[in-house]
């Protein structure tokens, strides 16, 4: 495979993959930690009215539930932990691909881009056994390197 073609098939296409990936798990967790805090917030203050209408202890049973249901989606979609993970293979990529193009060191060598070739397919296969490690142990639903598109 010729530099350019690496560098526009692999490279860049897994930046553009991992970049979608961290702010689509970005927003996710932004919403669903927006939505626990405004309920769990409006759990005391109903309270107070609870005794005054009847209605009202029904609604801060049910904003109790949906706190509880929004902290259980974001414990198992893991979206903080992805848009972190995401965000830093993402930029480690960009980083070699920047150091790549400029020549700087590592790649002053003749064999700059097999090297280049070398540090990127390390850093994507550290993320596949990362992910293959998490799925084993049921700590995470994403998808593997070798899997996304």
């Amino acid at each position: 495979m010729e530099r350019d073609q690496y560098l526009k098939e692999r490279v860049d296409d897994q930046i553009n993959w991992y970049d979608l990936r961290s702010k689509a798990a970005q927003l996710a967790f932004r919403r669903l930690r927006h939505a626990e805090i405004v309920c769990a917030a409006l759990v005391p203050f109903m309270a107070g009215f609870a005794g005054s209408y009847a209605s009202v202890a029904f609604l801060v049973g049910l904003l109790g539930a949906v706190v509880v249901v929004l902290a259980a989606f974001q414990s198992l979609g893991q979206y903080q932990e992805n848009w972190i993970d995401y965000r830093s293979i993402c930029e480690s990529l960009k980083h070699e691909k920047y150091l790549f193009l400029t020549g700087a060191d590592p790649y002053t060598a003749p064999e700059a881009f097999p090297l280049l070739v070398q540090r990127v397919e390390n850093l994507l296969s550290k993320e596949n056994r990362n992910w293959s490690q998490d799925t084993r142990t049921g700590t995470t639903q994403s998808l593997p390197a070798a899997d996304k598109t």
